[in-house]
């Protein structure tokens, strides 16, 4: 699934058979040195068809600049192949599939390159992502990953199963919690599914990105979880969500157990909480429609703000021909290469005016509309220090109080917010 960062690919002892080629010929290591380079992309069959035309296209132009591409190599995560790689030493040039979450991480490690430091670099990222930008700056104001691709998170629920339970399937009431609650009893009551929705009740730091994060995204019009090193959540909006999702599991509206398979897909729950990359995998399995997550009061769709979950692109220090992996790394995220991007795997490029620039897309495509829009109202997870560890904290807390119901939602709150201002603040 797109939705975990999780990767596997071939053979983790490829890493080291990368050493040689990091850098392509061995010249100069300047931010402007031109020569070969390498590049890593997802193993996902609709990126590796992407990567393979883009890199044709330029190696086609570019005979003393060539680009060898393969998949991130095996490993438990993609993440630890990279960290691993930076370690050894033998990082590719880019990587294209770079979690927000991990960049921090492996800046610490010394193995990103900052990509302000390219005469054109602050400006080319703006003029392609707006002000959404700003986002995935790090503390010392610089950008050490490109901002590339979402797949902003929407409700997807089930037509057929809506009309068995005899709810308007076209006009779905989601958009308040109280609506949610009181469809998703009508599901229950009608018996056409095990569960209304149900996420993942793992603890994997990362699950909340699909439950709490997207409405506490939604009910505070684009809050982080973490803004000017303090936590933020342990407000009336975080608790408004923290007991939304709690009353999803106290009413066994969700299961508090992993369901070994897609719930959704399957047909064992009505609704899912997903992005574009959906839209291809349902199209012959359910027939689906898709609104904006639901606030406590309510929010019209073209002000709802969600979860991104976005990848990026990072540019890595053992990289030696760091100007033409530049100029790649400009070529891949140009407006053609781009448009290339969202017909081949729907998925949305994070630049402004997305549905105008690519008009013809979303008129030939109109199930991707609503996410094109929705792309440019999406939030980020914090780029700050020990990310993973924030995520990990909070997702421990989380659970315990909203999905087990071990305590209650304000203890729940109170100490994730301790852990993780100690953690934000590097103690």
């Amino acid at each position: 699934m797109r939705r975990r960062i999780l990767a596997t690919a071939v053979a983790a002892t490829g890493i080291l058979a990368l050493s040689a080629c990091s850098g392509g010929g061995g010249g100069a290591s300047g931010m402007d040195a031109k020569g070969p380079i390498t590049i890593w992309y997802s193993n996902n069959a609709a990126e590796i068809a992407w990567g393979q035309q883009m890199v044709e296209a330029w190696n086609a132009d570019h005979p003393d600049e060539q680009i060898t591409a393969q998949e991130i190599p095996a490993g438990s995560s993609s993440e630890e192949v990279i960290g691993a790689a930076i370690t050894a030493g033998n990082a590719p040039c880019l990587v294209f599939n770079t979690s927000p979450a991990a960049v921090p991480g492996f800046q610490r490690q010394g193995g990103l390159v900052n990509l302000s430091d390219f005469p054109d670099g602050e400006q080319y990222i703006k003029d392609r992502s707006g002000d959404l930008a700003d986002q995935y700056r790090s503390d010392d104001g610089g950008f050490y990953q490109l901002p590339w691709k979402s797949n902003p998170v929407m409700i997807f629920y089930n037509k057929d199963l809506f009309a068995k339970a005899g709810l308007d399937a076209e006009n779905p009431q989601l958009s308040t919690y109280d609506e949610f609650l009181a469809t998703s009893q009508k599901l229950k009551a009608a018996g056409v599914s095990d569960y209304a929705i149900n996420p993942a009740p793992t603890s994997e730091f990362f699950q909340s990105w699909f439950d709490f994060y997207p409405l506490y995204a939604a009910q505070t019009g684009g809050k982080q979880l973490v803004e000017d090193g303090k936590a933020t959540f342990n407000d009336a909006d975080g608790e408004a969500v923290a007991n939304f999702w709690r009353t999803i599991y106290a009413d066994k509206l969700a299961g508090n157990e992993q369901y070994q398979g897609d719930a959704f897909a399957d047909g064992k729950a009505a609704m899912a909480i997903v992005g574009p990359w959906a839209v291809s995998v349902y199209k012959d399995k359910v027939n689906w429609g898709a609104v904006p997550v639901p606030t406590e009061k309510g929010t019209a769709a073209d002000q709802t703000w969600t979860f991104s979950d976005a990848k990026n692109v990072g540019l890595f220090t053992a990289c030696q021909n760091k100007g033409t992996a530049w100029e790649v790394l400009k070529f891949a995220t140009s407006q053609e290469q781009d448009g290339k991007w969202l017909e081949e795997t729907g998925q949305m490029p994070l630049r402004t005016d997305l549905t105008t620039t690519y008009a013809d897309y979303f008129s030939a495509n109109p199930a991707y509309q609503q996410f094109g829009d929705q792309a440019a109202r999406t939030v980020e997870v914090p780029n700050v220090t020990s990310s993973v560890e924030i995520w990990q904290a909070f997702r421990d807390e989380y659970s315990k109080s909203v999905i087990f119901g071990e305590e209650d939602v304000n203890t729940f709150l109170s100490n994730a917010q301790t852990q993780i201002d100690q953690l934000a603040a590097g103690k």
